[in-house]
């Protein structure tokens, strides 16, 4: 046998004290990196494997107007979450929630037994009533949990629709407003969290935990809710009077760009856009849709004119016979026979469609499409909302003289209802260009600061202040004694310009299917207000902007600059009145008359008395208000 010295043996020893000690050396550091480097990590996804989370949805940040006036909120909405491991009698508990949330004994049975941590019953589950949430309860499931949610509510329904869009099922913007400030408006999810073992049970042992959500920010808006109502309502009364394919009315603060009001139809119920096509409310008209402008797009080739000093409103003149031939092409006024010889303040007035193309040879197509491109036309205006578009204009290459006569009048040009709102804004604010918007602030809804706030963008100058002074002028002198007359409004200084466009289609145009315009402003001496309207294909009436689109706009000024605290002014140009133009007269002050000296005198009212004192005391409408001749007049005895 061969023996080993003593002196291997020791060497081993050793060798094996130190494979010992290396080995656990190892494992200590092992064990310490575990315990120290690993050790929450590891805990948290232990805890994770034991927790069950029920979500807690953060409120969706409120949009209001302008004054704070609420236009989207949130309404409470539970959800019904079931554990399927902590279900006892999945087949008894699939009956009685069958019976509560209006579902199939089968659907409610494979929500319950789902291989899965958690289920969400939906959509039946989602979003329920306080009423049904407590049904819910009663029922006494094991496993069954109601979570707090919530769902948009949108108070004003149909008004402002198309800017405010909707928000789908799970709190996400999807069109409008809600979709561009959707991230700004979600905030950040919450839960409650609670531990099972493997099999499902509730460790008691183990303390529930939860984590608040994280509301979003209130976004408030330059819409005025007022003016909205007002808009909402004129359209509402055309729709039922015309029986339009279409109508939009935009209106908005020329001094900063602020969009005050905006609407469109066909409208939708931004809580039930399911029940409408998709062409209704994927399309905001007021940015979305292009057509030939008419001319209202005369505004601008006369800013051109009066801008360069190629004409002289009140010492140059014109001829209008009917008709002016340009490139072997005879372009026809509106007026049959023509306006015959006029200074250009009348061709302004009676929108004289030869008296523009004289003014667009005067500017040639270099300076006429200069100007157009400078007022906004054929970019888009960079207004914060979704689907805007940008027009068509003509390549300055291909503008012969047909091209340039028809865009000095407003044919040939495809142009959207908020490029003309913004260019008309700029030529009669003094002349700056602005950008659009309408949100105006981010506030955090619990201390009320303001987190961002959009500032007025002017983008440039277009026009001197002497030109749009001019032009406020003559768009003044439209109302009072052109084409205009029907937007005007007593004790207001109003301006404007009527348009009216034959539809193009394949390349034709329609017979007797137009869209008919009218854009205003007011005071015309000191801005406040733009609308613009234009309702597609006016039926039964006859289809011109000053007859459908004019009264329209001057109903909507009447009243929104009450909205606006500006006071009637008792300067300004008056209404020249044709022979169909109802009487206007004043209203006299009846108070403190007894019953013998009404039936004694002749008034061209119709009087109508309430009372039987032998005075009057009260009158309606008050005395020095303007009224058509006939129009009744309530009075109050004591």
């Amino acid at each position: 046998m061969k023996r080993v010295s003593a002196v291997t043996v020791r060497k081993r020893l050793v060798f094996v004290l130190l494979a010992g000690i290396a080995m656990f050396a190892i494992i200590g550091v092992r064990l310490g990196y575990v315990q120290f480097a690993l050790g929450d990590d590891l805990t948290d996804k232990a805890q994770d494997l034991w927790s069950r989370n029920i979500p807690f949805e953060p409120e969706r940040g409120k949009i209001t107007d302008r004054n704070g006036v609420a236009l989207a909120e949130n309404k409470s909405a539970p959800t019904v979450y079931v554990v399927p491991r902590q279900i006892e009698d999945p087949a008894e508990a699939a009956k009685k929630l069958a019976s509560v949330l209006n579902i199939t004994e089968k659907k409610a049975y494979a929500h319950l037994t789902k291989r899965a941590s958690i289920e969400r019953i939906h959509p039946e589950g989602r979003k329920i009533s306080f009423e049904k949430a407590e049904e819910v309860r009663r029922l006494g499931i094991k496993g069954v949990y109601i979570a707090e949610d919530s769902k948009r509510h949108y108070p004003f329904e149909k008004s402002l629709a198309h800017v405010l869009g909707f928000a789908g099922i799970d709190n996400q913007g999807l069109m409008g407003l809600e979709a561009y400030y959707d991230k700004e408006l979600s905030g950040e999810k919450g839960a409650m969290r609670f531990f099972s073992d493997a099999k499902g049970k509730r460790m008691p042992q183990m303390p529930d935990g939860y984590a608040a959500p994280v509301d979003g920010l209130d976004l408030r808006l330059t819409i005025d809710s007022n003016i909205q109502t007002i808009v909402e309502r004129e359209l509402d009364i055309a729709e039922a009077k015309y029986e339009p394919d279409g109508a939009i009315v935009i209106a908005m603060n020329p001094n900063n760009g602020e969009i005050l009001a905006m609407a469109s139809r066909p409208s939708f119920n931004p809580e039930q856009f399911q029940k409408v096509s998709p062409e209704i409310y994927n399309r905001n008209l007021p940015i979305w849709s292009t057509y030939e402008p008419g001319s209202t797009f005369k505004i601008i080739t006369l800013a051109a004119a009066l801008e360069e000093k190629k004409v002289d409103l009140y010492k140059d003149h014109f001829n209008d016979p009917g008709s002016v031939t340009v490139g072997g092409a005879r372009l026809r006024c509106w007026k049959r026979g023509g306006h015959g010889h006029q200074s250009f303040l009348e061709v302004v007035e009676n929108s004289c469609n030869p008296g523009f193309v004289e003014l667009g040879e005067r500017l040639g197509k270099e300076k006429l499409f200069q100007y157009v491109r400078d007022f906004g036309f054929g970019q888009k205006t960079g207004i914060d909302l979704q689907g805007e578009g940008k027009g068509i204009l003509f390549n300055i290459d291909r503008v012969g003289p047909v091209e340039q006569a028809t865009t000095a009048f407003g044919q040939g040009v495809a142009v959207t209802p908020i490029q003309q709102a913004v260019a008309v804004s700029a030529a009669v604010n003094g002349g700056i260009l602005y950008q659009p918007y309408v949100a105006k602030e981010l506030i955090d809804p619990i201390t009320g600061e303001v987190v961002k706030r959009k500032s007025p963008v002017a983008k440039k100058r277009v026009i001197s202040p002497e030109t749009s002074r001019q032009i406020r002028y003559a768009l003044e002198s439209v109302v009072a004694k052109g084409t205009g007359r029907n937007a005007f409004v007593d004790g207001y200084r109003v301006g404007g310009k009527t348009g009216t466009a034959q539809k193009a289609k394949d390349g034709r145009y329609l017979e007797n299917n137009h869209i008919v315009s009218f854009i205003g402003v007011a005071p015309a001496d000191d801005p406040q207000i733009v609308v613009y309207t234009a309702i597609d294909n006016p039926k039964g009436t006859v289809q011109f902007g000053g007859t459908v689109a004019a009264p329209i706009v001057g109903k909507i000024m009447e009243d929104s600059l009450q909205v606006l605290d500006v006071k009637p002014r008792k300067k300004q140009l008056e209404k020249e009145l044709q022979w169909n133009d109802p009487q206007i007269v004043e209203v006299p002050d009846f108070k403190g008359m007894t019953k013998k000296e009404l039936s004694t005198q002749l008034y061209n009212f119709q009087l109508e008395i309430e009372g039987s004192g032998s005075k009057v005391v009260q009158q309606s409408p008050m005395a020095g208000a303007k009224v058509e001749a006939g129009s009744a007049v309530r009075l109050y005895l004591n």
